[in-house]
This record gives structure tokens, C-alpha cells and sequence, in this order.
């Protein structure tokens, strides 16, 4: 309600209206930055903004100025993309009222909107798929300046930002194929001989007229041939080897990642146990701890004292015949009882006949150890 009687008012004030201004600005601009001084182009006082509860008034609900009263300046309140704004309008502009009141005061603003070559080029023709493959057929009997096929594109810019320039960037056969810088036409520049490849691609570059200047790239296939059995085998072998050769760089890619990994984690664990075994043993070369000696199972403390006195019984059997293999045990050979000394430790008594039985030299003895 209150819009609707504000236009009411300015459509009855149309003829009351102080003043006017027009500013010019680029697209795209940030977001804050300065449009112009409305006080001093409008010649108003900061006061009489701030008294007048100056604002403004568009007619709709975009509102990319805004007005700041502090300052008496017009600031962007939000990014202007000509494009959305006027499309392919020309010129594209802006338009609103600042409103003053006590007494009221009406102010019509104009910012023009200049057109940024922010946009490359867009391809139309041909249309750009991977999953199938369009090529333009040119017969063998084909004669200099052949139409062959025609590259379409647009540019959503204005002005000279939208004049598109085509150029062949890469061919098969240059000597074959041209351009129209200005049309994108595609046509022969000598007769189509039996020499020619079937499968052609050419390479084209399509550019804006802008600053910094824009492009965009298609690839065009020609199929130099009279007949569409021998296009269609052609050009689906074509698909088939690009195919097949990019699925083999990336496999062998992949495999000789994978062999490069496993190499270098093998080497890193070979290294580290070599490592780990050298300093264990470092460790225990160095290191001075006592030795600790170790006693039969059977060794008993005889007397009680915790000292080296114990009893350890063993026996001693001998062969019948060394040169046998088999083993005759005589069960008991004899007993005797090893006393240690604490006076002379190591020393045995054993009896006169266990010594003449280990005194001989062709009986060969075997001591079990119970």
C-alpha cells in the first residue's frame, strides 16, 4: 500500500520533479563501491538527506543501489550482471527516484550499465558429445571452395564484446581445409583427391572481440568419402582405438604405480630388520651382565645352607662292541653320588671301578644324566 501510494504520488509530481542525474558504470562491480555523489551532483545538503528521510524508490523489488545518507553517495548494494538484467538489450540501464519529504521532493536517477566481455563464446554447431562421434561427409568428387559444414556460436556480451572471429587452429591436412574469419564456414581450398585420408579432424578457435578476449574450441570431423558403410567403419574403429589406447595408459599407469609401491615398501622393511638385528646385537656385545649358572633339574641342597653343596646322581653305561651300531645298556651299570666340596669346589670322588670303565680307550661310554 505504501509503494502503490508513493508511485501514486510521483505520477501526479511528475511535473514537480527538482532534478535529474546520470551516472555510467561497468558490470560486475563489487559489492560497496562508489556510484557517485548524489549531494553534490543533485546540489542537496548532507542535512537535508538526513532531515528529509531521503531514500529510494524503484518501482520493484531489485535493488541493486543503495543510498547513503551519511556520506550523501550512491553505493551498489548488489553485483549488477548486465546479462540477467537487460539480456540483449542495448543500452541497459537503471532507473529510480530519491524521495525527500518535509516538503517533498522527488530526484530521478539514470545509471547506465556498460557491458564487461565477462563471457566466452558458446558453441552451437557442431554439438560436442562424448558418447557419439558426428562427422560432415565431403564426397571424392568434391571441387575447390566445397561447403562443408558451417560453425555456429554466440556470445551473450554486447557490443563489440559479442563480434566472433573464427581461425583453424589444427587440421589433418591444411592444404585441404580453410575458415571464414567471420562466418566459420568450413570449405575445401583444392579438388578432393583418392589420396586424401577418410578420417579428417580439424581444429577451430572461435573468438570474441572483448578485452581481454575470450574463446572457445571445437573439434569438427570430416569424412572424406562417397559412401556411409565405409564412414561408419572408419570412424568407428577411430572411437574404438582412442578408447581402447586411453584404458592401456591408464591400466599400465595404474600397474606401474602399484609395482613402485610394493618395491619401495619392501625395501623399507628389508631395512628395517637388517637395522633392528644390528642393534640388538650391539646391545648385547656391549652390554656386562653377570652370568648366571645354570644347575640340573635333579641338584638338591644337602646340607641346608644355601651354599654350592648339593647331590647329583648320574649313570654310566657302556656299548659291547664300538664298531656295533646297535647300543647293549646295562642297567645299572653303577650309582655314585657327586658331592661338591665348599672348600674346593668342582671336585668329585667317584669310585675306582667307574674310573678304570672311562679310563679305557676302546669302550666307548654313554652317561645318562637322570
Amino acid at each position: 500500500m505504501t509503494r502503490q501510494v508513493l508511485l501514486f504520488v510521483s505520477v501526479l509530481s511528475l511535473s514537480s520533479v527538482h532534478g535529474q542525474v546520470s551516472y555510467s558504470i561497468p558490470e560486475e562491480m563489487a559489492k560497496g563501491s562508489l556510484v557517485g555523489n548524489i549531494a553534490q551532483d543533485l546540489g542537496l545538503d548532507i542535512k537535508r538527506l538526513k532531515s528529509g528521510k531521503a531514500r529510494i524508490y524503484t518501482g520493484d523489488s531489485a535493488e541493486y543501489i543503495e543510498l547513503n545518507k551519511e556520506r550523501g553517495v550512491l553505493l551498489i548494494k548488489e553485483r549488477i550482471d548486465r546479462e540477467a538484467l537487460c539480456g540483449q538489450t542495448t543500452p541497459c540501464a537503471l532507473h529510480f527516484q530519491i524521495i525527500l519529504e518535509n516538503p517533498m521532493e522527488f530526484y530521478t536517477v539514470t545509471i547506465m550499465i556498460q557491458d564487461q566481455n565477462d563471457n566466452a563464446p558458446q558453441v552451437l554447431y557442431p554439438v560436442q558429445t562424448s558418447s557419439s562421434l558426428v562427422a560432415e561427409m565431403v564426397p571424392r568428387s568434391a571441387d575447390v571452395d566445397y561447403l562443408v559444414t558451417k560453425v555456429v556460436a554466440v556470445d551473450v556480451d554486447s557490443g563489440q564484446n559479442a563480434w566472433l572471429s573464427y581461425k583453424l587452429q589444427k587440421a589433418t591436412d591444411r592444404a585441404l581445409f580453410e575458415v571464414g574469419l567471420q562466418n566459420g564456414e568450413i570449405r575445401t581450398i583444392r579438388q578432393v583427391n583418392d589420396k586424401d585420408a577418410v578420417k579428417q579432424r580439424l581444429t577451430v578457435v572461435v573468438g570474441d572481440n572483448g578485452q581481454p578476449s575470450r574463446s572457445a574450441t571445437v573439434n569438427v570431423n570430416v569424412a572424406v568419402a562417397d559412401s556411409f558403410p565405409e564412414v561408419l567403419s572408419e570412424f568407428t574403429d577411430f572411437t574404438y582405438d582412442k578408447e581402447y589406447n586411453d584404458n592401456l595408459t591408464f591400466y599400465l599407469v595404474l600397474a606401474l604405480a602399484v609395482v613402485s609401491f610394493l618395491f619401495i615398501t619392501c625395501l623399507v622393511v628389508i631395512m628395517s630388520v637388517k637395522i633392528y638385528r644390528w642393534r640388538q646385537s650391539r646391545v648385547l656385545y656391549h652390554s656386562n651382565l653377570p652370568v648366571i649358572p645354570y644347575y640340573p633339574p635333579r641338584y638338591a641342597d644337602t646340607l641346608g645352607t644355601g651354599t654350592l653343596q648339593h647331590v647329583y646322581n648320574y649313570e654310566v653305561c657302556r656299548t659291547t662292541d664300538s664298531r656295533k651300531s646297535d647300543c647293549k645298556f646295562v642297567r645299572p651299570c653303577s650309582q655314585n653320588v657327586l658331592i661338591m666340596d665348599p672348600s674346593s669346589t668342582g671336585t668329585m670322588q667317584r669310585m675306582q671301578s667307574e674310573q678304570n670303565i672311562l679310563d679305557e680307550p676302546d669302550s666307548p661310554v654313554e652317561v645318562c644324566y637322570n
